[in-house]
């Protein structure tokens, strides 16, 4: 993992709404690390943070990219980072595009989970939006960016990739 981007998001329950922030790696386009809560403290995005540097133990230097959101700006994300050896990294004001691979994962996430359900409360939302990252996002759902294939495939052909090629030995045997 070089590269992280997060973002967070509002989920509607009839019990109020929960707020949800995820970590994404970008070379894979993987959500490795998520959070929700019910309120929208700095918490909420360190917890993902946390969650994600448990998963991927990054090397220190990593760029972690995000928006400039009041919880990404705080003093505890930022000591968070520090303490992780990761490197801040934050949006132009006004200017969504800088981190568009992860609205766009936010946006998948809506268009294709919350907005077909209806939540009566925030445990029923979180159950159900984990069931989402980590039984379909992740190792299911393909992406065009990564030719047609799932994060989880894409980091799989990555490790394979990177093994050192075994020959095969031919074994010879004495003509009769």
């Amino acid at each position: 993992m070089l590269c992280a981007a997060a973002h967070n998001t509002y989920v509607p329950t009839h019990e109020g709404w929960l707020f949800l922030a995820v970590v994404m790696d970008m070379y894979s386009r993987k959500i490795v690390g998520w959070s929700m809560r019910d309120d929208l403290k700095a918490e909420l995005v360190i917890d993902a943070l946390a969650m994600a540097v448990a998963r991927r133990k990054p090397t220190p230097g990593l760029v972690h990219h995000s928006d400039r959101g009041s919880q990404f700006a705080s003093l505890a994300f930022g000591r968070t980072l520090r303490e992780s050896g990761l490197v801040a990294s934050m949006g132009s004001r006004g200017d969504a595009y800088d981190n568009a691979a992860c609205e766009s994962c936010i946006g998948t996430l809506k268009v294709e989970w919350i907005n077909r359900h209806r939540y009566v409360g925030r445990d029923q939302a979180r159950l159900s939006i984990f069931t989402y990252i980590e039984t379909f996002y992740n190792p299911r759902r393909r992406h065009t960016s990564l030719g047609g294939i799932s994060p989880d495939e894409y980091e799989r052909r990555f490790q394979k990739s990177q093994q050192p090629f075994q020959f095969d030995t031919i074994r010879t045997t004495k003509a009769a």
